[in-house]
């Protein structure tokens, strides 16, 4: 499936790069290289902004048939949030956080932290073909 760029998808790129910017830190440079590494695991991932509010900034989310992950940046700690998380196989073991939720999973990575990139690229292609089966699943369903 081919993503389609509009000016959504414009802007929501345009408020993920200046939120990565705005943090000047770690957690800027964390996030950004994350972006970069899900784009290289599947090039029509969509960019989206979602859940702003005056309390609350906004989060980036990235999707492909549905949202495969959030990113969100803390005091203390870079967190990735996977929609499916419970369901996808992590032989890698890259899932600390969230783990005892029966849908979402998540990564944290703290200053300095490393990633196997390999791994991460790895997890991010079978979010998506979850995200695709399930939506696949569903279209069978309404036949």
């Amino acid at each position: 499936m081919k993503a389609k760029t509009n000016s959504n998808d414009e802007a929501a790129s345009a408020k993920i790069t200046k939120r990565f910017e705005d943090l000047g830190d770690w957690r800027g440079e964390t996030l950004a290289h994350l972006r970069q590494l899900i784009h290289d695991a599947d090039p029509d991932v969509v960019e989206e902004w979602k859940w702003e509010k005056p309390t609350s900034p906004g989060v980036p989310i990235w999707s492909h048939d549905g949202i495969v992950c959030t990113g969100e940046s803390y005091k203390q700690v870079v967190k990735l949030t996977f929609a499916r998380g419970a369901s996808l196989k992590d032989p890698k073991k890259l899932f600390n956080s969230s783990l005892e939720g029966n849908v979402r999973r998540a990564i944290d990575l703290r200053e300095g932290e490393k990633i196997s990139e390999a791994a991460f690229k790895a997890l991010f292609r079978e979010a998506v073909a979850a995200n695709s089966a399930v939506l696949a699943e569903r279209a069978a369903k309404k036949k």
